[in-house]
C-alpha cells in the first residue's frame, strides 16, 4: 500500500445462495487493486456450501488481510453487515459485494476525494451492469455527484449503488449502523444519514461492474418489496427529508411499477427509464 494513503477495510457479505466462483472473482478484483486494503471483512451469514466454504478457506490462508466473521444463523444483509462492520479495523470503509468486480483504482480514486475533502462522509460512484455469466455490459447507472444533488435525489430514489461506497465508519455508527430492511438497508441508512446532515458524494466514473439477471428484476417487484418501499417512504417522512405530497408520489409510483407491473416490463423500465 502507498504510504500516502490511510488504511481503510473492505466489508463484504457471503450467504448460502452466492456463487463460490464469483466470490473468488470479487476478492481478486478487490486485492489486485492499484492500492489494496489493509483489511477485508468477510461475513458469512449463516451455513454456505462446502464449495463457498472452501473459497473462503483458500483466500484467507493466501491473503492475511482477510477477516473472517461466522454467523450461526443467516440473519440477512443488514444485520450481516453490522455485524462486520463492528469487526473492521479502520475508520475509512469500503462496500464490495460477493458478485461484483471491482475496478483496479476505484479505491485509489475514492482515497483521493475522501483527502481532498475531508468532510466528506459517504462517496460512491457509477456502475456498468454486466450479464452475469458473459460479463457483456447491460447498462450503466449513474448517480448524482454533489452532496445537493444527492439530497435531493434521495427524496425519490436511492443516492448511491451501494457496493461502490466508501464511508467513515464512526458517522455510519453514529447513524445507528445497519439495520434490517428488506432490500433497502443502504437507503434506509442513507436516509438517516442525511437527516444528521452528513456529507454526501459519487464519483462520476465507473468504479465497479455489477452482475444482474432476470432474477434481480423479480425480487424488485411484489407486495413485500412494495411494502418496504412503502415503509421507507414513511420513514423518510417521519425524518423530515420529504413532504407529504413526495411520500404519496413516491408511494403511488411504487405501487404501479412494483405491484401492477409484470416483471417483463419492470426490467425494461429499470434498465430504461432508471439508468
Amino acid at each position: 500500500m502507498s504510504n500516502t494513503c490511510p488504511p481503510f477495510s473492505v466489508l463484504m457479505s457471503v450467504y448460502a445462495k452466492d456463487n463460490p466462483v464469483w466470490v473468488g472473482q470479487a476478492l481478486d478484483s478487490v486485492l489486485s487493486s492499484t492500492v489494496c486494503p489493509a483489511e477485508v471483512v468477510i461475513v458469512q451469514d449463516g451455513p454456505v456450501p462446502e464449495a463457498i466454504s472452501h473459497t473462503l478457506a483458500v483466500y484467507a490462508g493466501k491473503y492475511p488481510q482477510i477477516k473472517r466473521v461466522s454467523l450461526e444463523q443467516n440473519m440477512g444483509l443488514g444485520m450481516a453487515l453490522q455485524k462486520g462492520l463492528e469487526a473492521c479495523s479502520h475508520e475509512l470503509v469500503a462496500r464490495m459485494d460477493a458478485d461484483d468486480l471491482s475496478l483496479p483504482d476505484r479505491f485509489e480514486k475514492q482515497l483521493n476525494r475522501f483527502a481532498q475533502e475531508p468532510e466528506l462522509a459517504v462517496l460512491g460512484g457509477a456502475i456498468e451492469e454486466i450479464d452475469g455469466d458473459t460479463l457483456h455490459p447491460v447498462a450503466m447507472r449513474r448517480v448524482p455527484c454533489s452532496d445537493a444533488e444527492c439530497k435531493q435525489f434521495l427524496k425519490t430514489r436511492c443516492p448511491f449503488n451501494h457496493m461502490t461506497v466508501m464511508f467513515k465508519k464512526n458517522f455510519i455508527l453514529q447513524a445507528g449502523s445497519y439495520q434490517p430492511f428488506h432490500l433497502m438497508e443502504d437507503y434506509y441508512l442513507w436516509a438517516r444519514c442525511a437527516a444528521k446532515g452528513y456529507v454526501f458524494g459519487n464519483l462520476p466514473d465507473i468504479v465497479l461492474r455489477a452482475r444482474v439477471n432476470a432474477a434481480m428484476y423479480g425480487r424488485r417487484g411484489g407486495w413485500k418489496y412494495f411494502k418496504s418501499n412503502k415503509a421507507l417512504s414513511g420513514q423518510l417522512y417521519r425524518l423530515g427529508l420529504i413532504s407529504l405530497a413526495t411520500y404519496c408520489f413516491n408511494v403511488a409510483v411504487r405501487f404501479c411499477v412494483q405491484v401492477l407491473m409484470p416483471n417483463s416490463w419492470r426490467r425494461t423500465f429499470y434498465k430504461k427509464a432508471l439508468r
